[in-house]
This record gives C-alpha cells, sequence and structure tokens, in this order.
C-alpha cells in the first residue's frame, strides 16, 4: 500500500511535550471498530470496559538512559550515540549521528571518561557495534552519563526520568518507553519487550511491502504463555496494552501456532491485510503519521476509521504522540 494513505494533518501544538500530572486522568477515545463508533471519555472509565476473564498484557521494559554524548579521539568531534541493543561482552548495537564520521577502531570518549567506546563493527543507515570500557557497574555508569531516549518530537528532557517510565517497569534494556502504558497505575500481567529501532525509524519506501522492520528482543515467560493460552481456550478476551505488546504475541503465535515460552527477536511488520491471530482489544496512544505504528492500528480497525477518529481527535484537540492520550479498540466479542 502507498505509505501516503496513512497520512493526516496534525497542527504542531497537539504534539504532547509532558505528561499528564495524573496519569489516568489523560482522555481516552473508547472505539468500537465493529460498529464503527466512537466515544471521548478518560483513561480512568476504561475499567468499565473489562470483563471478568480478561486478560491485559501489559509490557515490563524499562527504558534506560540510551542517549549518549561522545567526543572522538584526536579530532574532538562530537557524536551522538543510542544505545540499541546489548549484544554481549559490553558491546551494544548503536544508532549513530555523524556516522560517516565512526569507523572500525574509532575510539569515543563519554563525559570525563566514564565510560570510552570503540567502534568494533560498522553497518548501514548509521548502525555501529561499540565496545565500551567503564570501571563499576555499566548500568551504573550509564546513568551518569546518558539522557532518556526522547522521541525527536519531544523537545525538551524529562524533569524527572521516571516520567519516560510506566509505573510498573521491572527490566531494563528498552531504548523507548511502551508509551500505552504510560496512563495506568495497576499491575495485572507482565510481557517484556525491548523497543529497538523500529520505533523511532519512519518509513521510508513509497510502498509499505517493501518496508524492512528492525528486530525487536521479546520475551514470554511460561507462566504468562500458559495464561494466555488458556484464555484463547475459554474464548476470554486477550486486551494488548500498545503496539509492542501487539507484535510480541502476534509474532509468538504466528511462530508457534499457540503462545510459547521463548527469549527471541521478531521483525513482524504489522499493515492492513493481516489477519489477527491473538489480541481482541488494543490499548495505544495516538501515532505518527505514515508510522508502522499507525499501520499496525489500521490493520485491526480498518484504515479509513483509524483516519475517521485521528480526524476527530484533531478536532477536540486531544493530545498525540508518546507523552499523549489514548485510544482503546475494542470489538464485539463478549460485549
Amino acid at each position: 500500500m502507498d505509505i501516503e494513505l496513512f497520512d493526516y494533518y496534525l497542527p504542531e501544538e497537539l504534539i504532547a511535550q509532558e505528561p499528564s500530572k495524573v496519569r489516568d486522568e489523560c482522555r481516552l477515545l473508547s472505539v468500537n471498530k465493529d460498529t464503527l463508533t466512537y466515544k471521548d471519555e478518560y483513561f480512568y472509565d476504561i475499567v468499565k470496559y473489562f470483563h471478568q476473564g480478561d486478560v491485559l498484557v501489559r509490557n515490563n521494559t524499562k527504558v534506560i538512559p540510551a542517549r549518549l554524548f561522545a567526543i572522538k579521539d584526536k579530532t574532538l568531534a562530537h557524536v551522538e550515540v543510542l544505545l540499541l541493543k546489548d549484544l554481549g561482552e559490553d558491546t551494544w548495537e548503536c544508532l549513530c549521528g555523524n556516522a560517516k564520521a565512526i569507523k572500525e577502531g574509532t575510539i569515543l570518549h563519554f563525559k570525563d571518561d566514564i565510560l570510552i567506546g570503540k567502534c568494533v563493527k560498522v553497518l548501514d543507515e548509521g548502525i555501529r557495534h561499540i565496545k565500551f570500557t567503564y570501571r563499576g557497574i555499566f548500568l551504573e555508569e550509564l546513568d551518569k552519563v546518558g539522557l532518556m531516549p526522547l522521541p525527536p518530537y519531544i523537545h525538551k528532557q524529562c524533569e524527572d526520568n521516571d516520567e519516560y517510565q510506566t509505573i510498573y517497569a521491572k527490566v531494563s534494556g528498552s531504548a523507548a518507553a511502551p508509551t500505552a502504558g504510560f496512563h495506568f497505575t495497576n499491575e495485572i500481567l507482565d510481557i517484556t519487550l525491548n523497543i529497538g529501532l523500529g520505533t523511532f525509524r519512519p518509513v521510508k519506501v513509497k510502498d509499505t511491502k517493501d518496508h524492512k522492520m528492525h528486530s525487536e528482543t521479546y520475551e514470554i515467560s511460561k507462566d504468562v504463555a500458559d495464561r494466555l493460552n488458556l484464555a484463547k481456550k475459554e474464548n476470554r478476551r486477550i486486551i494488548a496494552t500498545g503496539t509492542t505488546s501487539v507484535r510480541t504475541l502476534e509474532a509468538n503465535i504466528t511462530k508457534y501456532k499457540e503462545f510459547k515460552e521463548t527469549n527471541e527477536a521478531t521483525d513482524i511488520f504489522i499493515s492492513p491485510g493481516y489477519e489477527f491471530k491473538a489480541i481482541d482489544a488494543l490499548i495505544t496512544n495516538f501515532h505518527l503519521p505514515k508510522s508502522t505504528l499507525i499501520m499496525l492500528v489500521s490493520a485491526f480497525m480498518g484504515r479509513e476509521f483509524t483516519l475517521k477518529c485521528y480526524e476527530h481527535a484533531v478536532t477536540e484537540k486531544y493530545r498525540f504522540f508518546s507523552f499523549g492520550d489514548a485510544m482503546f479498540i475494542y470489538g464485539n466479542k463478549k460485549d
């Protein structure tokens, strides 16, 4: 499909620059994808849509301060580095600004040499493998050096790093927050997925079939898999919190024909025409035009209806993107 089909008009002032003061008091657009109707509410109203036996899947990944600034050895050039994936043995896959200046063997100095990095591999599209040396524990040293990796449309750093975490974040390693979970105050079910470059990168190809998703690592425990399989067997709803949870669940059930305990990577790309096998409802934020995320939402409830809902949200001045308001998308199953 032509990516222009997923474009919409968004005034810049509707891009939320900070989170709601009270997480569950943000606005909620409740959407019935079967009857093609929607209702303006607040996030705390979502509980009335939950039914006994529903399984709510939430991503308990914890964002690390993955945005780093370095000085290149000898030339003293300034370089920005975003940590994407822990490759083990103190080596990370990174997205680098001014990447042409970073060749194999390049040494990078981070904030008084708290961290020192050496490029050990050069890949395409600004990706580099960097091996770090440091004293102490890496994540503790990273806290002294790094900033939260806010998306480029948020123009100021958080006053408190916890603003860019869900309250149930546990497993460190992600380069972006599962933002649909920002609105929650209670934890029901954990699922871990480390959000990679695909979250940041726009779709650059003209046709969606040519787009290649960057892979993301996810983990599903045996307990989670068993509970999800039982819900399927008993025809109970599975509600995904966020597009990362959707991709995890759909990738897992597509590969194994049921939910299975695993820790692996997926590059699943969900766009209109995809047949959902795992989820029955979705909690999500409002996403960027022409992004893989709005394509996923369009696959779930139809492209034209998705754009109609987005047009309504713009008219009603909802807040958009990571710190913005939410949608709850459901159908008539169990209603």
